[in-house]
């Protein structure tokens, strides 16, 4: 008797319009995590920013994956998706799920290419369009929702109402997975006499390379011995903090610059006694909860998503408006953890073994939703 012929996967495209590698590890791990799908992807490199998020409709408009028809479309938060739907007609009943990797609302306003109102409004009206709106953390979710609310109150008129509650309502949490690979537990004890920094972000300002200086600086002061790695993605101009820093520290330093080699940072993961942020902005913390999967005990400020998942007594009080005062109270904090010998938590919560089951929920549901509408 002949098989059945097997049921037709449903047909998803994914769109990445700055394909970063945060936005490239997660569009690549969701492929290949979720095979009741068909995948198809495109994907636009991570330069021209300001061109980018504002043309990358324009660039597809001949793209024949956008003249097919699809099951499900989902973006991230960087394409324009209201004009993707405007420029193919066929397109605009299909449903779409927004994914915020981060919002225009929530950077800096000292960081000049996110000084124009025009990336927000490409947020907006992409979450506005989008059958629902995910985002990966608490903390990007309630940013983008008060961004959008002042920028609301400074508009003269024409504000539909209702719009604001209608995107609430339709936004879910859904954090970017921790490889499960990466979980680890450690026998060793944590180093207080001399431990293991670990600082692993990009070598930009927003990160808080000043605020790490006046730490490191602190923690000599108090007599408290260590060493420290300073990795992370690098670029042909970086702040001058961080040449002071391996002036002041250059004996200190294990690790120093970009880890090209994976194998390599995550032995560094899996070693180092304290993983340190002094950011400005992070819309998750990828690096540290990757370092913290893999033993490492966390020391991040009490500000943006690291309430969410850094345990309370690893939180240093967030003064953002003097950097000395933070990095004083981060010291302290530190010495504290050494003394009592701080553990490790592990977030499994954000395993991928742990989200698989939600994404793939929310994408069935949201065909579901469609089919029976």
């Amino acid at each position: 008797m002949p098989d059945k012929t097997e049921a037709r996967k449903p047909r998803i495209l994914l769109l990445s319009a700055y394909d970063a590698g945060s936005h490239r590890r997660w569009r690549e791990q969701l492929v290949a995590s979720q095979g009741k799908f068909e995948w198809h992807t495109l994907a636009l490199p991570p330069r021209f920013f300001r061109w980018r998020i504002r043309g990358n409709a324009l660039t597809w408009l001949n793209e024949p994956l956008l003249q097919q028809r699809w099951d499900l479309l989902l973006a991230t938060s960087m394409v324009d998706l209201a004009s993707i739907k405007g420029f193919h007609p066929h397109l605009a009943n299909t449903p779409a799920l927004l994914y915020m990797h981060e919002n225009q609302f929530a950077y800096p306003e000292s960081e000049g290419q996110h000084a124009s109102v025009d990336p927000q409004m490409v947020n907006l009206f992409s979450a506005t369009a989008a059958t629902a709106v995910l985002f990966n953390s608490a903390w990007n979710r309630r940013s983008f929702l008060d961004g959008v609310d002042r920028l609301y109150q400074r508009l003269p008129d024409g504000v539909p109402e209702g719009s604001l509650e209608k995107l609430a309502d339709k936004s879910r949490v859904l954090p970017v997975p921790i490889e499960d690979r990466l979980f680890v537990h450690r026998a060793k004890p944590l180093d207080g006499r001399c431990p293991h920094l670990l600082w692993n972000h990009r070598w930009e300002y927003d990160k808080g390379p000043e605020r790490l200086l006046l730490l490191l600086d602190a923690l000599v002061d108090r007599g408290q011995d260590f060493r420290v790695s300073v990795v992370g993605e690098q670029f042909r101009q970086q702040p001058v903090e961080f040449d002071d820093i391996l002036e002041r520290h250059g004996e200190r330093i294990v690790y120093w610059g970009f880890l090209a080699d994976r194998d390599e940072y995550d032995k560094l993961l899996a070693t180092a006694d304290v993983v340190v942020s002094t950011a400005i902005h992070d819309f998750q913390g990828l690096s540290m909860l990757e370092a913290m999967a893999s033993g490492c005990v966390a020391l991040a400020p009490d500000r943006l998503a690291y309430p969410e998942y850094v345990p309370q007594i690893q939180l240093y009080p967030s003064v953002i408006d003097n950097a000395l005062e933070e990095a004083n109270g981060a010291a302290e904090c530190l010495l504290a953890m050494l003394n009592q010998g701080a553990e490790p938590y592990s977030p499994v919560r954000w395993s991928l073994g742990s989200l698989a089951s939600a994404y793939e929920n929310m994408l069935i549901t949201t065909l579901e939703r469609h089919r029976l509408s």
